[in-house]
């Protein structure tokens, strides 16, 4: 599984991040966590707002943080 956090580097990406490698920790599951902080490969995605989660190229979060649990949830199949 690739993860993608998109967002400009900002105190909520970081968190956006923090807290999905918590989800995944939980989970016990194998994925590569990417930070993407270019304008243009975040307009890309068509993402408007940040910070943003990208799982296996889909977008499935956007201009919020999710918790761990809500993170968990949308990891699972």
């Amino acid at each position: 599984m690739i993860i993608k956090v998109l967002g400009s580097g900002c105190k909520k990406c970081g968190l956006l991040e923090d807290n999905t490698r918590k989800a995944v920790a939980a989970l016990g599951i194998e994925a590569t966590i990417e930070k993407v902080t270019s304008m243009d490969d975040i307009l890309a995605f068509g993402v408007m707002r940040t910070p943003a989660l990208v799982v296996n190229d889909k977008v499935v979060l956007a201009g919020t943080i999710a918790s761990p649990q809500k993170i968990q949830s949308l990891l699972q199949p």
